[in-house]
């Protein structure tokens, strides 16, 4: 990259110049992990573009059950009306724009806010605006909604105006997370790791697994995606028979395009566990009963990329849902959902500790890598090395997220 930091000191057409002095097949320069006019473009053209999974929805499990989720500056309300139908509302009055939800979570059939007493369904609909003149419409000042998608129980929302196509997505999960039973189940744990990195920096570290090797050695152990692709063909190959008998459909699950046609992105692949491992745990075992279709555990995992923020891990007995969640251009949050299967109790079909096993080891481990490389790259010598073929999935994420700073 070629006179970085003149470019820094000289504002304007900085960011497309940047984009456009990108050496291909390189990691990104060091402007892309600090910078906050870049991040301001991150949040306009990725997180106000593109769809992202919030939660699933047992966790408003009843007709007025509400959470509040934040992602930058904004605040999201996911309620449940009486009706069932789950709405996504901004928790921004329009009147000063105070907080009208000011608990993280509960149950409520209308929000009031505290400065002036609006108040409001949790549909985001204005239902009293007090000592208002008599032409004030109160249907011309509900709360601001989003887009909303419940697919396979999953909870998705959109901020922008006109959302992308989320036609491929819906199918896809449907033969994924379909297959696994995921609309039936519910959250069995939740937890948020705050990270003192740029958010691309904690998507980079989580699609490639060049560095499962050395910095998971208990995910190591059991998934052989530590290995590069020609070494473990033969297990993925094996994998296919059982895949397409359980009604599995990836074959055509790449769809990772960028927004200029209007369609989301996501994309969908299966890989091998080693022999004699049944699911993600600390020895290899099952942790939880058996999900959707399956009958039997079938060796191998089920991973989804979606939208840039969202990816998703289906094993046979409890599925992930990892969320990447800006905060400002130095930091992040992780949320990781557990899922088992509704009906299953826990202390009777499953244990909470095994079962979180080795996802919390492994995500204590991304933390601390991911914020060594957080102070790495604040370096003003620090200078993008080439990417390692077992990065290939970061690579393609890096090519992604530049088309779509690149067009407005």
């Amino acid at each position: 990259m070629k006179n970085v930091e003149a470019l820094i000191d000289n504002p304007g057409d900085t960011i497309d110049q940047l984009v456009a002095g990108h050496r291909v097949a390189y990691g990104l320069a060091r402007p892309f992990y600090h910078d906050p006019e870049i991040y301001r473009r991150d949040m306009e053209r990725v997180f106000r573009r593109h769809w992202h999974c919030v939660a699933h929805e047992s966790i408003i499990p009843n007709a007025n059950d509400f959470e509040v989720f934040h992602i930058d500056t904004e605040q999201v309300i996911i309620t449940r009306a009486a009706d069932g139908a789950i709405h996504a509302i901004l928790n921004v009055c329009r009147h000063r724009g105070a907080e009208v939800c000011t608990k993280q979570k509960g149950n409520a059939r209308v929000f009031v806010c505290p400065y002036h007493a609006w108040t409001y369904g949790n549909d985001g609909s204005l239902r009293a605006a007090r000592l208002m003149p008599k032409d004030f419409r109160r249907e011309d000042h509900g709360l601001k909604t989003l887009h909303v998608r419940v697919v396979e129980g999953l909870i998705f929302i959109s901020f922008a105006e006109v959302s992308l196509d989320f036609g491929e997505v819906e199918h896809l999960l449907h033969a994924t997370c379909g297959q696994y039973g995921w609309a039936n189940a519910k959250v069995a744990h939740r937890e948020t790791y705050p990270v003192a990195a740029n958010w691309k920096l904690a998507v980079e570290n989580y699609v490639e697994c060049y560095h499962c090797g050395p910095a998971h050695p208990e995910y190591s152990q059991t998934h052989a995606l530590e290995q590069p692709l020609h070494m473990i063909e033969a297990m993925n190959d094996a994998l296919e028979a059982r895949t397409c008998a359980l009604g599995i459909e990836v074959g055509s699950g790449n769809h990772w395009q960028t927004s200029r046609e209007g369609r989301e992105a996501i994309h969908a692949f299966r890989y091998a566990l080693y022999e004699g491992v049944e699911s993600g745990s600390e020895d290899g075992k099952a942790v939880a009963p058996l999900m959707g279709r399956f009958t039997d555990f079938d060796g191998g995992v089920t991973s989804i990329h979606l939208g840039g923020t969202t990816f998703l891990v289906c094993y046979p007995d409890h599925g992930m849902i990892y969320r990447f969640i800006p905060k400002t251009a130095e930091t992040c949050e992780m949320e990781l959902i557990w899922l088992v299967d509704g009906k299953a109790e826990e202390g009777k079909d499953f244990d909470l500790d095994r079962l979180t096993w080795l996802w919390k080891v492994t995500t204590a481990e991304d933390k601390a890598i991911i914020e060594h490389t957080a102070r790495g790259v604040r370096s003003h010598y620090f200078v993008p090395g080439p990417i390692a073929p077992m990065e290939h999935n970061e690579l393609r994420y890096i090519e992604w997220y530049l088309d779509e700073i690149s067009h407005p």
